[in-house]
């Protein structure tokens, strides 16, 4: 019966389905909406909801069915307002869990890019704080990185109002970085917030400003060319901010990290695998590793190359 339902099309009355209360889109743009449900006038719902069926026996009344909505509602919403009384929906069994209508409705809206990124930082922040899933492991869920996965989450330690403007589209994703530099200069980040909204900065004009307030510059200066690559190295292989400082005598490395998921993925990149054929054995393994180990002099005629080779030297 499960695959009977998963594998076919049923029409259903629009008023039987249930909204996913896992749905992570929260708004929906009236005018798009408006223009679907012209085309749904014209050519109906060309692509099936998903949907979950549940009987459920009511006393003196028999069983009745009701239908939840996994993924489809942009779809559900235009249908109504084209005046449609039935939909073509797939039936997923009534099994699946709260995790999987979640995930399930956030894949459906990544890949048709209905998530605006407030709205997909949520969703990746119920993953995480309801069900417990790893950055790592959302990420391969939703087929993006890691490091995508953390990026979005970042977006939540901006103010309310900072969210509500990206939400809008009155700035956009990138203009988040350079907010997110001045997150420990409340005042300066408020004022770039306000230049970008006055006077409509592109994103390198506004990371241009945020740069000059932060002492980046000034610490940078003393930072010779090659620590400032190798800075940009680790950032780029850590996939969080790295910052060298330069002292008198040595120096010291900070590494940024959102979350112990986080924290847990820069241990593992700083600790690589060691190839066995790097390892140093604690035992003569070869015949010129016994002689040296021996005090052996090498045959005549044998490689003198590889004086200085680790299998010449013992533990």
């Amino acid at each position: 019966m499960t695959a009977y339902f998963n594998n076919s099309i049923f029409w259903v009355e629009v008023d039987r389905i249930k909204p996913n209360p896992f749905q992570p889109r929260k708004s929906f743009d009236e005018a798009s909406l408006a223009s679907l449900a012209e085309s749904i006038r014209s050519y109906g719902v060309l692509q099936p909801l998903t949907v979950t069926r549940n009987e459920i026996e009511k006393p003196g009344e028999g069983i009745s069915v009701e239908y939840e909505l996994i993924a489809g509602e942009r779809r559900l919403r235009a249908a109504k307002l084209a005046g449609i009384q039935q939909v073509p929906v797939v039936i997923r069994s009534g099994e699946d869990d709260d995790r999987l209508k979640l995930e399930l409705a956030i894949i459906e809206n990544l890949q048709r890019e209905d998530l605006n990124p407030v709205d997909r930082a949520q969703a990746f922040k119920r993953l995480v704080e309801e069900f417990g899933l790893k950055h790592i492991e959302i990420g391969k869920r939703v087929g993006k990185s890691r490091e995508y996965v953390s990026n979005s989450l970042r977006i939540l330690l901006l103010p309310q109002d900072m969210l509500g403007a990206l939400s809008k589209s009155e700035i956009s994703e990138g203009h988040t970085r350079p907010l997110l530099m001045l997150m420990d200069r409340p005042q300066e980040q408020r004022a770039l917030f306000v230049e970008i909204i006055t006077r409509k900065l592109n994103v390198r004009d506004a990371e241009q400003l945020a740069r000059r307030v932060t002492p980046e510059k000034t610490r940078k200066s003393d930072l010779t060319p090659e620590l400032l690559l190798l800075e940009r190295e680790l950032t780029e292989r850590l996939g969080t901010r790295v910052r060298i400082e330069k002292k008198q005598e040595g120096g010291k490395v900070t590494i940024d990290f959102f979350s112990v998921d986080d924290l847990a993925h820069i241990r593992k990149v700083l600790t690589p695998q060691e190839p066995a054929s790097q390892r140093v054995s604690l035992q003569p393994e070869t015949p010129e590793e016994v002689r040296a180990a021996e005090g052996v002099p090498e045959k005549a005629g044998e490689q003198q190359d590889d004086l200085y080779s680790i299998r010449n030297f013992t533990v």
